[in-house]
């Protein structure tokens, strides 16, 4: 069962808030006068690459074309830039954060610099155009799929379209407006149509957790320029968890539906130039090791108790990796689960029904 963002927002209680929150929206046509150029061939002059984001030496594998994803894009209720990035982010010591230590967030470590980006903030915003150690990034989230990820931007911004594809945050780059929704880290309109953004790894976990680890961490305040009650989330609530995030119902019709596990059931996902794999995340902490097959190659995950994570890495040998008391024990040596000597394949948390949408058939590893 589907319900528009109203109805939703007003089961919940939180219809005074219409209009503030992003990545949710009363469905409708993707049209508007805010609409790119399917491809750039339609205006007949192209964008500088000093006005482009990096991108990716291959592009990664969709599960549909994208001219099919392209038309399954839909309104989010909101207008371009309705849900406004945060282009000038502030950031404190993690001594004056205003978290509760079972808090969402999502954790950046980048030649050593470590941040933090309260899911209570990101609910408002989705994009935030950060620097960290000299590099131009973007920090996503989207809440209606619970995906958090980060992009290299290069001399471009990110901002927020105010359209879905598979309930998906559709971004769009200020150099090119070319459309990119947040998962697939594809552009699907405008000028840069089939090119994958440069991306790195995001953690979603608790501020405890992350505080523990990265104790000189600092943290992005709510001095956005933005008035927000930052501390109510419209769709209910991660600690304890309840509302949208703890039912079983979606806002909007995903591109393709699979029934095997709850549809917000946590995944840890990963997809390649060949296809994509997701792992139970509750399982993958339990038993700490699990593998799958992309297209013939074996891959393995390990969690992160620390954090309550999980990476993912190509195991085209099927080395052994065995979980010890300290770490992983892989040749004889033993590792940190971010840290085996094989090929890390990029790897995020997301919601199943997502992920089963944008990669029908994916394999799941319970």
């Amino acid at each position: 069962m589907t319900m528009t963002r109203r109805d939703w927002l007003r089961a919940t209680g939180a219809l005074g808030v219409v209009g503030l929150a992003g990545c949710s929206g009363s469905g409708g046509s993707g049209g508007g006068a805010d609409q790119p150029n399917r491809t750039g061939g339609e205006t007949g002059q192209s964008t500088s690459a000093a006005r482009r984001p990096p991108t990716a030496d291959r592009s990664l594998y969709l599960g549909h074309d994208i001219e099919h994803v392209s038309d399954n894009i839909v309104s989010g209720g909101v207008p371009k830039d309705g849900i406004p990035a945060i282009d000038d982010p502030k950031f404190g010591p993690a001594s004056a954060a205003p978290l509760d230590p079972g808090d969402p967030v999502f954790g950046v470590v980048r030649d050593g610099k470590a941040k933090a980006y309260p899911q209570r903030i990101l609910v408002y915003h989705e994009v935030v155009n950060d620097t960290i150690a000299g590099d131009p990034v973007a920090v996503t989230y989207c809440p209606l799929t619970g995906t958090a990820q980060g992009f290299d931007r290069g001399p471009v911004e990110f901002g927020v379209s105010g359209r879905l594809v598979n309930s998906n945050l559709t971004m769009y780059d200020r150099g090119t407006d070319s459309w990119w929704p947040q998962v697939l880290a594809t552009a699907v309109r405008g000028e840069m149509q089939g090119a994958t953004l440069r991306e790195f790894r995001v953690v979603w976990t608790t501020w405890e957790a992350w505080q523990t680890e990265h104790p000189d961490t600092v943290v992005l305040t709510e001095d956005t320029g933005f008035q927000r009650r930052y501390g109510t989330d419209p769709y209910g609530s991660y600690n304890p968890k309840r509302g949208y995030y703890a039912s079983a119902q979606t806002l909007f019709a995903p591109l393709e539906s699979d029934d095997r596990v709850d549809p917000k059931r946590v995944v840890l996902g990963t997809r390649t130039t060949e296809g994509a794999l997701t792992f139970d995340k509750e399982t993958l902490l339990t038993d700490r090791v699990r593998t799958g097959d992309i297209g013939g190659t074996q891959y393995v995950a390990v969690a992160d108790d620390a954090l309550s994570t999980g990476y993912v890495y190509a195991n085209p040998e099927s080395v052994s990796v065995n979980a010890v008391e300290d770490g992983y024990r892989v040749g004889g040596e033993t590792y940190t689960a971010d840290s085996l000597p094989l090929e890390r394949s990029l790897a995020f948390d997301g919601m199943w029904f997502a992920w089963a949408g944008f990669y029908p058939g994916v394999d799941y590893v319970r």
